[in-house]
């Protein structure tokens, strides 16, 4: 059976990208836009349907290895390898990549990572740019930077077109469209794809294959055109200069190897020691993040080699927080992540209030643990991740890397507390609570003041408090004070010969 795809047609010249894609600054903290993403069930039941399938596919790959925890172990030992000695492997990256041809470029921070970029583009005299899906440059701001620059940022991943062209913000680190249906991307390839390049077919249907192909036929002439790509780097080799990226559609082989100009924007955190630890990493990463043995694409490329692929290859280091985070003991273990999602897929949380309600493009347990230690905990959004879980530790079970997020979250909430300090409704109540607690005296009289109200509200339910516990009954009742502490019914007791003579027999 053979498939007839259609012949390409005239699509019309597009013009600058008008974006009016939110980005996630000056998002509300978790709590509230929890509670906003809560009241979209469709998001809910889409949210639902996804997670589930890519459990069950996980679960059944996963099984299939007895030793996948020792490739945990495995893996987890040379993140930690990396990042003790992450200067010198670094240094080494560089002689390495520098050796094969490629230019290394420094970026401490978002701004100098897209002015770099920025530049690289304009020197080559481009408008345009392929894009391989990237969480770094979605990270840095890339495309907005880009965009500014008057160059238009074409995103070919699938799920990333779809977040593209719906002007919309990606919600899970390996699906961004998770939240939409078919029909809902139906009609964002009909309404926008005619806007920016050739149009979706007339009679396009919901049918996977059908809106895979209209995609395809969309991005082919962005394909052949663009003069230059950029992509990110799911591994960085350090004693080869080698990086990899690893996806199931094709687009990143065809953004590595048609245009004439790479530039690939890399996370420090990315280096793998060793060409050998790869191989744990290959086992770990498409089972955990789609359920795959393999994964269907995998492109390596070290330097530049005269009449295959590009010619002129930049790699763009960034730290962008990521120095501060290596140097918490405790909390620089989220720099283990190669961002398979799979903490995503197993968290309650995750999956009843969405990616965008993390306010960033790392959302669920691990972006609860890494964006407040990449980004600080000054905003409210930042302040609120940590709290955004309920500690249950599938994340950890789930994780390749043995990140032990639950711990993480726990330091992190300990850490906003700390930065409040004292001048706040819960620090004054411990306060209280320390003043009362130091004097038995003290504390006899605030059971007996307890007890009393107990008695008074005996048979009666507080459904809510004003004032600032309203968010604590929010979601509980008040329980009732007890009508006798253990104190006076000890008394009680002691002064009854009857119970004393009980108690002792």
């Amino acid at each position: 059976m053979t498939t007839t795809v259609p012949r390409p047609v005239a699509a019309p010249t597009p013009g600058p990208l008008q974006r009016t894609t939110p980005t996630f600054v000056g998002m509300p903290k978790f709590p509230k836009a929890a509670k906003e993403a809560l009241a979209n069930t469709q998001q809910r039941r889409n949210l639902a349907h996804a997670t589930g399938v890519i459990r069950a596919k996980r679960a059944k790959v996963v099984s299939e290895l007895p030793q996948w925890e020792d490739l945990r172990l495995a893996g987890s030992a040379a993140k930690d390898e990396l990042m003790t000695h992450l200067a010198a492997y670094l240094e080494q990256l560089e002689v390495n990549l520098t050796r094969n041809g490629a230019q290394v470029h420094w970026a401490r921070d978002a701004e100098e990572a897209c002015r770099i970029v920025v530049e690289l583009v304009k020197a080559k005299g481009a408008d345009e740019v392929v894009k391989v899906k990237s969480m770094a440059t979605q990270e840095i701001e890339l495309n907005e930077a880009l965009e500014a620059a008057g160059i238009n940022a074409w995103e070919t991943d699938l799920a990333e077109l779809i977040v593209q062209l719906g002007h919309d913000r990606p919600s899970h680190i390996l699906v961004p469209a998770i939240h939409r249906n078919r029909s809902e991307i139906r009609e964002i390839f009909r309404r926008e794809m005619h806007l920016v390049g050739r149009p979706a077919p007339e009679d396009l249907t919901d049918e996977p294959r059908r809106l895979a192909e209209a995609a395809r036929l969309h991005l082919r002439e962005k394909f052949l055109r663009a003069k230059v790509a950029v992509s990110g780097a799911n591994f960085a080799i350090a004693d080869t200069g080698t990086l990899v990226v690893v996806e199931s559609e094709g687009n990143g082989r065809m953004c590595l190897t048609l245009p004439e100009t790479l530039i690939s924007v890399v996370g420090i955190e990315k280096v793998l020691p060793t060409w050998q630890d790869l191989g744990t990493f290959m086992q770990l990463l498409p089972r955990s993040s789609t359920g795959e043995r393999m994964n269907p694409y995998t492109s390596m490329w070290t330097g530049v080699h005269p009449g295959d692929g590009p010619q002129e290859v930049h790699v763009v280091l960034i730290d962008n927080g990521r120095s501060h985070v290596l140097a918490d003991p405790l909390g620089r273990q989220a720099l283990r992540c190669i961002r398979c999602s799979a903490c995503l897929n197993v968290c309650p949380v995750y999956e009843r209030a969405g990616g965008h309600a993390y306010g960033s493009v790392y959302p669920g347990p691990i972006g609860a643990v890494l964006n407040p230690q990449l980004r600080g905990t000054a905003s409210e959004v930042d302040a609120s991740l940590p709290f955004a879980s309920s500690l249950c530790g599938a994340c950890f079970e789930a994780c390749p890397m043995r990140i032990d997020i639950p711990s993480l979250l726990v330091h992190l909430r300990a850490k906003v507390v700390d930065a409040k300090g004292r001048n706040t409704a819960e620090g004054r109540a411990m306060q209280v609570m320390a003043w009362m607690f130091g004097d038995h005296r003290r504390l006899e009289k605030a059971q007996r003041a307890a007890t009393f109200g107990g008695r008074l509200l005996k048979g009666r339910t507080i459904h809510s408090i004003p004032g600032p516990f309203a968010p604590w009954t929010s979601a509980r009742d008040v329980p009732n004070p007890p009508t006798q502490s253990f104190r006076q019914w000890w008394d009680a007791r002691r002064s009854d010969p009857s119970t004393e003579k009980g108690a002792g027999s």
